[in-house]
């Protein structure tokens, strides 16, 4: 099959979405379709992998590194790729999104949809009344959902959701995938936590996550500032909020003790990982979480808030608490200065349910019941 990826978002941000659509290609392509990315152009970037067709964007008018995306494709794309695709899969309900509704239609091609952000959630970066957006949020979500013909979420949680939005659209959960012999194949590397500044029996706490807002970091920040056991805390990753974060640390004066590793690299993450006595995931927000399955494939301990879509991905395999920084807290003091190999054993045990191949075994059989329908409908 050929399939088109439509997305507002892709390289070089870095971030969970691009990560799931970045792994679902990857096994697709390992199963033998084609898959082709219809992203924003963003300006100065040269693709390291591909085929990726660009689509002309402006910068929004605030600091982010998203771009408003202006629905056009290229006269040689449309004849080249798109008329030829045989599916399309929108992961954005925004412009890129409404490209792909335009083109399933002219085409009479099937399109999917993945749901891959609760957008009423981040009704705070909006300059508009907040409970407003939300609603207009909400309505966004369930009107691009109907006219799907199929729609994808990783969790029943957000399942349970979409119908609650009134969604009527066919709705399949599919977990976003992760590569588990690159996660599974960190170790614990002395060398590295020594440059992170662990002493000694000193824990390793670690988060992996953007810098904003809805990511509640400075719970957990608050947290590591109220334990009474001998840790550090790693916080990888960038966005909006970092300023703020590092503020906060100084603040609470355990600054000394937490690093901020800024964005890093995915293949170093393994071992990040691997070498954390555990891993700290403080966001009720996601519609799934892909780091928690990182992590556990990493084999590294999970503390996590506890939220319906992360209860599902963590699945017994590590501590859920109240978001709160005194549950976080008394959860960290629990922590030991290794992980015992039944945790960790546990922990990837969780993570195997999140296998790229399976994924993209189950999302190609979505694609194949949408074309016999199609065929179906078209020759009777």
């Amino acid at each position: 099959m050929r399939v088109g990826f439509f997305t507002e978002v892709y390289h070089p941000v870095v971030n969970g979405i691009v990560a799931s659509l970045d792994g679902l290609a990857a096994g697709l392509r390992a199963l033998g379709h084609d898959v082709y990315f219809f992203a924003p152009h963003v300006p100065g970037y040269e693709e390291t992998t591909g085929p990726v067709c660009r689509i002309p964007s402006l910068p929004l008018p605030t600091s982010t590194p998203y771009r408003l995306t202006v629905p056009v494709v290229s006269r040689r794309n449309r004849t080249a790729i798109v008329n030829r695709l045989d599916v399309l899969h929108a992961h954005s309900p925004f412009v890129t999104g409404w490209m792909s509704v335009r083109y399933a239609r002219r085409l009479r091609i099937p399109l999917v949809y993945t749901y891959h952000t609760r957008l009423e959630e981040y009704a705070h970066y909006v300059p508009f009344d907040e409970n407003a957006t939300r609603r207009a949020a909400s309505t966004l979500t369930r009107n691009f959902a109907n006219l799907a013909d199929a729609v994808i979420v990783p969790t029943p949680a957000m399942r349970e959701r979409l119908l609650e939005l009134g969604v009527t659209a066919r709705v399949e959960v599919i977990p976003s995938g992760i590569d588990l012999r690159a996660f599974g194949s960190g170790t614990r590397n002395a060398a590295l936590r020594k440059k992170l500044g662990v002493r000694g029996e000193e824990r390793l706490l670690l988060v992996v996550s953007r810098l904003a807002k809805e990511k509640n970091v400075d719970v957990l920040i608050e947290a590591f500032s109220r334990t009474r056991v001998p840790a550090r805390l790693a916080i990888a990753g960038d966005g909006p909020e970092t300023e703020a974060l590092q503020s906060l640390a100084r603040e609470l004066r355990v600054a000394d003790r937490v690093s901020f590793l800024g964005s890093v690299d995915r293949a170093q993450l393994p071992e990040l990982y691997a070498s954390a006595d555990a891993f700290v995931f403080a966001s009720v927000t996601e519609t799934q979480g892909l780091v928690l399955a990182e992590a556990m494939a990493a084999g590294a301990p999970v503390i996590a808030a506890d939220a319906p879509q992360v209860r599902e991905v963590v699945d017994g395999a590590g501590s859920l608490v109240a978001p709160s920084a005194p549950a976080f807290a008394r959860a960290m003091d629990e922590v030991k200065a290794q992980p015992s190999p039944e945790q960790a054993a546990l922990a990837r045990r969780a993570a195997a349910r999140f296998g790229i191949e399976e994924q993209a075994r189950r999302v190609a059989a979505v694609y194949d019941s949408l074309r016999t329908h199609n065929l179906d409908a078209v020759s009777s």
